[in-house]
């Protein structure tokens, strides 16, 4: 029956339709390839979004080349600027379409909101009230008002038809599969709940720019927590209220919030960001420091101190000092 179809086709017309794209390549459309979905009904469904010229000649053509059985499914991005064979390779070789977000270590569930909405992802309003969906958070067993600290950093392909809750349980799910396969069981030698180590976990991502000083900046604040010291960590002073960019004012540090560690006595009640493993792991495992403070070089690293004397010495150095010199070139 196929040899009859093919010597009663014209063969120009069959060379043409394999030699010209249907458009110009202005119009792009998203394809969903299903397991179990004749090729013929995504050939009909090409042509009718004007994708290609002729499902029945694409069909057709499949069927010569013997890749009508050995499409991969998935979601595919094409364009009527395409030829059929094209079209056919990518079918056949899984060239999927990705729409990859990567969430950088640290990123609070805000930061977060804020690139998915600039990627024409999702809108930040949705996917903060999907952080906030209560329903799910209790059905994931997480005690908390929000999803902060438990979405996973790492890379998504957010495929089309996906909703918001859909892509904040994939994240912390993930998160949750990490922490019960490499974490729980150091949790009680650390003398921390699951809550506390994602809190601090936070901090330190947010204070520390070079990965190698993470474990010194976990130890100053378990050092810190032992002696009943307040933790006075920069970017609690600002978590909820604007975005951290490394410095501080007063008014922030006088600010009243659940968050600020300048005010509170102990821990923030929750994670500031969503921390990536090597920021757990320095909890987990920090070393044994007399540092009980810190301060910032302006080169990305840290002045660690013991006492009080020693800090004030650092902080003048590093921030007064430079800052009085640069105001006295104005």
């Amino acid at each position: 029956m196929l040899l009859v179809t093919v010597v009663l086709l014209p063969a120009s017309r069959f060379a043409l339709f394999l030699s010209l794209p249907a458009g110009d390549g202005r119009r792009a459309e998203i394809v969903e390839l299903g397991k179990g979905r004749p090729l013929r009904a995504v050939a009909q469904e090409l042509e009718r979004r004007g994708i290609l010229s002729s499902g029945r000649l694409f069909t057709l053509y499949a069927r010569l080349m013997g890749g009508d059985s050995r499409v991969k499914a998935g979601f595919y991005l094409f364009d009527d600027g395409m030829r059929p064979g094209r079209i056919l390779s990518m079918m056949l070789t899984g060239e999927i379409y990705q729409r990859l977000f990567a969430l950088p270590q640290g990123y609070s569930s805000f930061q977060a909101a804020e690139m998915l909405e600039k990627r024409g992802i999702f809108t930040k309003e949705k996917f903060l009230a999907a952080c906030r969906d209560g329903a799910m958070l209790s059905e994931l067993g997480i005690q908390a008002p929000s999803a902060e600290g438990y979405l996973f950093p790492g890379s998504y392909n957010i495929l089309p038809g996906k909703t918001e809750q859909e892509v904040v349980r994939e994240m912390i799910l993930r998160q949750q599969k990490y922490l019960k396969d490499e974490v729980r069981d150091r949790l009680k030698v650390r003398g921390l709940t699951e809550n506390e180590l994602l809190t601090l976990a936070s901090m330190v991502e947010k204070e520390a720019v070079l990965p190698a000083e993470k474990p010194l900046i976990a130890a100053v604040f378990q050092n810190r927590l032992k002696l009943g010291m307040r933790l006075q960590s920069d970017p609690t002073a600002l978590y909820g209220v604007r975005a951290f960019a490394g410095k501080v004012s007063r008014d922030d540090i006088m600010k009243q919030t659940p968050y600020n560690t300048y005010q509170i006595p102990a821990l923030p009640p929750g994670p500031i960001g969503n921390p990536g493993k090597d920021a757990i792991e320095a909890v987990l495992d920090p070393p044994t420091v007399p540092y009980l403070y810190f301060v910032g070089r302006g080169d990305g690293s840290h002045q660690f101190s013991r006492d009080l004397a020693s800090h004030n010495y650092a902080v003048n150095k590093y921030l007064k000092a430079p800052a009085a010199a640069q105001r006295g070139t104005r």
